[in-house]
């Protein structure tokens, strides 16, 4: 039996919507997961109406993702990509690809997708979970899978069939994708130094408290205010936040025009979104090197260094970026945050406060064929 225990307990508000939604659909065998709540701070999230969280479809999402059966060749799953122990990123700057050389951006984390997710993947080309589950396993480069062929290697289970039976009624592509949701959404990482902070059970040290401070502040010159900006797009309690559509995207000054992929432009036309890549959890920061949708930085150092004197001005740069500044008399045509080592080093050793070693190593979530399952 899956279970999730958090703080905080918002259990009534889960009971009252998705479970509902299984006993219309569904009827009354499955089994909503056993004492699931969630932290107040992470605000509302969203579960579809025709996929509640249940056992049954955890434990079949949880096979399909570590199961090679979802690729072609029958040698690569989820898990190639998104390993537990890297926070469900590979550890390389971009995937390889089938055909040969590397995919086009940088394998991204799996944590806490229950809460504030409207767009998927880098670049948002996926509206929801469930249609992100499916663009992997069909895509030539990443797992060339034929979903036709796919559901024929599943019917031939009497393992799969089963698990199928007991979570949805039948083997389906749309009931692959919607377990594979499933087990991505209960990937919930809620216990690091900085949660239990939050809970008032740990004190950060003086360092890491510092560091808070200017993760959370945004420069003001006028009034003396240091600070590292963080907090205007990675909000308060680390996840995405629950924004619309869009909000979660930003150009954070990597690449000059002439250079700009289009990121978010190539999904929703609008040149304003040149450049515009999602927003990423640093829930587990430490261990999901290297950094940045296409892995250009290999450290957490090296991603301050560009925040703090590498930005590049481009025409849809993040206006939050481009007034952001500690000195702004220090250079007045360059953009860059211009705080000292000792305030860098402050922000990284907060960062590794969010990495939560219960997620990375919680046997609920790893590879089910290996050990006790």
């Amino acid at each position: 039996m899956l279970r999730v225990f958090l703080t905080a307990a918002v259990a009534v508000m889960v009971a009252a919507t998705a479970w509902v939604f299984w006993d219309r659909a569904r009827g009354s065998t499955a089994t909503p997961i056993a004492g699931f709540s969630a932290p107040f701070v992470f605000g509302r999230f969203a579960v579809p109406p025709d996929n509640p969280l249940t056992e049954e479809a955890f434990a079949l999402g949880r096979h399909l993702f570590y199961d090679p059966i979802l690729s072609g060749n029958n040698q690569v799953s989820c898990a190639t990509c998104h390993m537990q122990a890297l926070a469900f990123t590979d550890g390389l700057a971009k995937s390889p690809a089938l055909s040969g050389g590397e995919l086009e951006f940088s394998s991204m984390s799996l944590i806490n997708l229950l809460w504030g997710q409207e767009r998927f993947f880098w670049d948002g080309r996926a509206t929801s979970l469930e249609a992100q589950a499916l663009m992997p396993i069909q895509h030539p480069d990443e797992m060339d899978q034929d979903l036709d062929a796919l559901i024929t290697e599943l019917q031939a289970s009497r393992d799969y069939r089963r698990m199928f039976r007991k979570a949805y009624g039948e083997v389906s592509a749309e009931n692959v994708a919607r377990a594979l949701s499933t087990f991505m959404r209960m990937l919930i990482s809620t216990d690091s130094k900085y949660d239990r902070f939050l809970r008032g059970e740990v004190r950060l040290t003086a360092q890491e408290e510092h560091g808070r401070k200017l993760f959370m502040a945004h420069p003001d010159t006028k009034v003396s205010l240091r600070g590292g900006n963080c907090i205007d797009c990675h909000s308060q309690f680390l996840t995405s936040g629950f924004r619309d559509a869009l909000d979660g995207f930003s150009n954070n000054g990597l690449d000059s025009d002439d250079d700009l992929p289009d990121g978010l432009m190539a999904v929703t036309g609008n040149p304003a979104h040149k450049g515009f890549f999602k927003v990423p959890t640093l829930r587990n920061i430490a261990v999901t090197a290297p950094y940045m949708h296409d892995g250009r930085f290999e450290t957490l150092e090296e991603v301050m260094d560009h925040y703090n004197d590498g930005i590049v001005v481009s025409d849809t740069l993040s206006p939050l970026i481009l007034e952001a500044d500690n000195a702004p008399e220090a250079g007045q045509n360059t953009v860059g945050l211009r705080m000292t080592p000792g305030e860098v080093q402050s922000i990284i050793a907060f960062l590794n406060t969010l990495t939560d070693e219960g997620f990375l190593t919680n046997t609920q979530f790893s590879n089910p064929f290996e050990g006790d399952g």
